[in-house]
């Protein structure tokens, strides 16, 4: 994902498949010609689905059975009685997190990378306020230890202090969810998110922004703040270039559409605005409070949130602190103050003061520090909003139920990869990887509108494992024959239960 001028976002395609099972299969069973290929089609994909349910059974039974020793409602008691010792509960914990991470992995959910940071930094859309974590109510112990044992490439640094508060518009304290060990963000998908009003006082504010940022041009304070921040710029720039280099053309590209960026007009003032932003489709948040002096914390959160601005991404942070005035206002209250109380004085020493400029000024500024307070008990406001609609709308689900998300989003991504490449090579014939890759592509483009990046090696994995599909002396892979396939996975459980069911009800 990268900024490009006007503010278009490039977002990287995901690897999900954004088609309802049923449909899928339905639609790709109504290309087939002969009626009893359909039923063997049909026929197939239960199969498919039956032990692709069966392989991680076992799996997610272990993640379920570990996560209930760490809940934090009722995980404390069944540690006590199973008279654990703590290096075995740490044990414990860590092979919970190790499954978790395999289903994140599988579900397509992935770590917030260090750009997406840098995009929930660069501006603001519903959320106006700095928001800061409570350090102290958070675990440093348990994520530490879990990327000590398990390392990764390209983890994010949420905590980028090189950067000025003066010239951030929404400075926010991430932390490093790795290093420091206090949480960590996964997200999935991409939606859009529109909102009209009229937002007077966020217009306001920013002609008062544009106003800031020219007076420190004009002083060349700017240079000053910004000479901090050019380092990591550099330092990522060739980074940048490399991302440029390798973009797909197919990748999608979103505007962004900010108050900070709309032209001047008195039309645009006083008229609805529109503003855009990208939204993380589904965000999980895992973390641990930090324990006491009197007890050892042990639960672990596992938060589950839907469509999620990209701009507001902090309002899923834990154990977040009340909001304050921002440097920036501390900063405006002060200069107003100097200002007024400067030209106060000029006005008193002049030969004749005049009563009226003397009170034209403090008018000026008092009602100027007066906004600024308003400004910001609305936008507290506005924030408590945005935290009642996090938690009530937009959270899903938490712990266990999150969890089970998680299992059945696995099954039914696997499901449909299994299903999409197997048709594709029973229509279109033999297909080396990167074919059968580009072909899955264009059959979720063409079928159904929808756009992804197919994740190809899996699809021929499970399909390998199924012994439903080989490859030739070039390496292209070929299936078998509908009927054939079936008869190699054979009759599932499930099969035989349905078929008792029915017999017992027709007895």
């Amino acid at each position: 994902m990268e900024s490009k001028k006007k503010e278009m976002i490039r977002l990287e395609r995901e690897s999900v498949i954004p088609i309802l099972k049923p449909k899928l299969i339905m639609t790709l069973a109504d290309l087939i010609e002969h009626g009893s290929d359909r039923t063997e089609f049909l026929k197939l994909c239960k199969r498919v689905e039956y032990t692709i349910r069966a392989w991680y059974f076992l799996q997610f039974e272990d993640l379920m059975q570990l996560y209930s020793l760490f809940d934090p409602v009722s995980g404390a008691k069944k540690l006590e009685q199973q008279n654990l010792s703590p290096g075995e509960i740490d044990v414990l914990e860590q092979n919970f997190l190790t499954y978790l991470f395999q289903v994140m992995d599988k579900s397509n959910f992935k770590i917030t990378t260090d750009e997406e940071i840098d995009v929930a930094l660069s501006g603001q859309y519903l959320l106006n306020l700095p928001i800061k974590v409570d350090e102290s109510k958070l675990d440093k112990k348990l994520l530490k230890a879990y990327f000590n044992d398990h390392p990764r490439e390209n983890l994010p640094d949420f905590s980028d202090k090189g950067k000025s508060l003066l010239l951030e518009p929404k400075p926010v304290s991430w932390h490093n969810a790795e290093s420091d060990g206090t949480y960590i963000i996964f997200r999935r998908g991409i939606g859009i998110d529109r909102t009209m009003d009229y937002f007077f006082m966020e217009k306001v504010d920013m002609l008062i922004g544009r106003f800031w940022g020219f007076l420190m041009r004009v002083t060349r304070l700017e240079k000053i703040f910004a000479r901090k921040s050019s380092g990591k710029r550099k330092k990522d720039q060739k980074k940048d270039d490399d991302l440029n280099a390798e973009a797909d053309q197919d990748d999608l590209f979103v505007e962004r559409l900010r108050l900070e960026k709309m032209d001047l007009s008195v039309s645009n003032l006083l008229s609805k605005t529109t503003i855009q932003e990208p939204t993380f489709d589904r965000i999980i948040v895992v973390y641990r409070q930090a324990s006491t002096k009197s007890k050892t914390e042990r639960g672990i959160y596992v938060k589950h949130f839907k469509s999620i601005p990209m701009a507001d991404m902090e309002i899923v942070l834990p154990e977040k602190k009340n909001p304050g005035l921002t440097p920036m206002d501390w900063v405006k209250f002060l200069v107003s103050a100097v200002v007024g109380l400067v030209a106060v004085i000029g006005s008193v020493e002049m030969p004749k003061a005049d009563l009226w400029v003397i009170f034209a000024v403090l008018s000026t500024v008092v009602g100027y520090c007066a906004k600024t307070y308003f400004t910001f008990q609305q936008n507290l406001a506005a924030y408590q909003n945005l935290i009642t609609q996090s938690m009530y709308d937009k959270q899903l689900d938490s712990g266990r139920g999150t969890l089970l998300h998680l299992c059945d989003d696995v099954i039914q991504q696997e499901v449909k990869e299994v299903i999409i490449s197997f048709f594709i090579l029973m229509e279109q014939g033999k297909a080396t990887r990167q074919d059968l890759d580009l072909r899955c592509e264009e059959l979720i483009k063409e079928e159904f509108g929808e756009s992804c990046n197919f994740d190809v090696d899996d699809a021929v994995e499970k399909l390998e494992k199924l012994g439903i599909v080989a490859r030739d002396s070039l390496g292209r892979y070929f299936c078998v024959g509908l009927k054939r396939a079936n008869e190699i996975i054979g009759t599932t459980t499930e099969e035989l239960v349905l078929k008792a069911k029915q017999g017992f009800a027709n007895s």
